[in-house]
């Protein structure tokens, strides 16, 4: 079966909602690729080494390319693409001198082909992600295997803001919890924090390819008692008072990984699913949106409590008062 790839080359900033947009236009299938520049400064606390750059990306820049069936145009899909992505400026996102590549690719050049570039990584003290095609060992007894298959439409689990917010579960998650995922994606929040104690996490994702993922991949960690995976646009389902939930609201903790511009969106909401001294963490924020989420998130009442950081990503830790 033949493809079409639209390639745009972009920033790291605009990283997020290009792909979205790539996925709202129908794309089969998203690949992202950051920079392999060794002059970024890399995180190195679990062993992790770098003998070479990985690609001749420039410093802060990207490559996103999406795939499209044979009988769409692309041109038509480019077309569509470009003010959506002029737009990010009036939201402070930057995308460069962005531009267009396209191509037609044969489905086994590129279907199964980033495979060989996913490897099992220690992204925190206790969590590893390990694809489902690798074998791998756990080196201690504390170590905790993530099984993940992404899928061509979700990302491996390693970038910035994934890593950096399962690390601030890890910090977060005591052990017993109750927890709320908002945007789940292939469910690798909601497994990680099954993993590191939670008792049960309500698992939402308004993509029903998302909820498939996270359902497969909750399937693929034997945690289909401890996660319940729901179709929701934000936690609208919350509303529906929905007994199959698998949580007794309010939680103790809620997570989301998501753009900045959704997490303002839905802050007062998840201030009244958190019990009192619950903790929301909030990731997905770029370093020029760290200012008004803080604000945001002070104004509806919670306490900064902590930040976390990876490269020029941003995770909340915030306290209901």
């Amino acid at each position: 079966m033949l493809w079409h790839e639209l390639t745009i080359h972009t920033t790291e900033e605009a990283v997020e909602m290009i792909s979205n947009f790539l996925h709202e236009a129908g794309a089969g299938g998203v690949s992202i690729e950051e920079s392999g520049t060794l002059n970024k400064e890399r995180d190195t606390s679990f062993g992790q080494w770098y003998e070479r750059p990985l690609n001749d990306i420039p410093e802060g820049q990207a490559v996103i390319k999406g795939y499209f069936a044979e009988e769409r145009n692309l041109n038509d899909i480019q077309g569509e693409l470009v003010p959506r992505i002029e737009q990010l400026r009036t939201f402070d996102i930057d995308p460069g001198s962005y531009r267009f590549e396209q191509q037609t690719v044969n489905e086994d050049d590129w279907a199964d082909a980033w495979k060989q570039y996913f490897k099992p990584q220690r992204v925190s003290e206790r969590l590893t992600i390990k694809p489902t095609w690798e074998d791998y060992e756990p080196t201690g007894s504390n170590e905790q295997i993530i099984e993940l298959d992404p899928g061509m439409a979700f990302g491996t689990g390693t970038h910035p803001t994934t890593s950096l917010c399962l690390r601030t579960l890890e910090s977060v998650i005591k052990g017993g919890e109750e927890v709320i995922d908002v945007g789940t994606g292939s469910g690798i929040l909601s497994i990680g924090a099954v993993k590191l104690g939670a008792k049960h996490v309500l698992a939402l994702d308004l993509d029903p390819v998302a909820v498939s993922s996270a359902l497969a991949n909750t399937s693929l960690n034997g945690l289909e008692k401890q996660i319940t995976v729901k179709e929701s646009d934000l936690l609208s389902v919350l509303d529906a008072q929905d007994p199959s939930l698998g949580v007794k609201l309010p939680v103790q903790v809620v997570v989301a990984n998501i753009l900045a511009e959704i997490i303002l969106l839905f802050i007062d909401d998840v201030y009244q699913a958190l019990v009192p001294g619950g903790v929301y963490i909030a990731s997905g924020i770029w370093k020029n949106k760290e200012q008004v989420v803080e604000e945001a998130l002070v104004a509806a009442g919670f306490r900064i409590e902590d930040k976390h950081r990876d490269e020029d990503w941003i995770a909340f830790v915030a306290r209901k008062g």
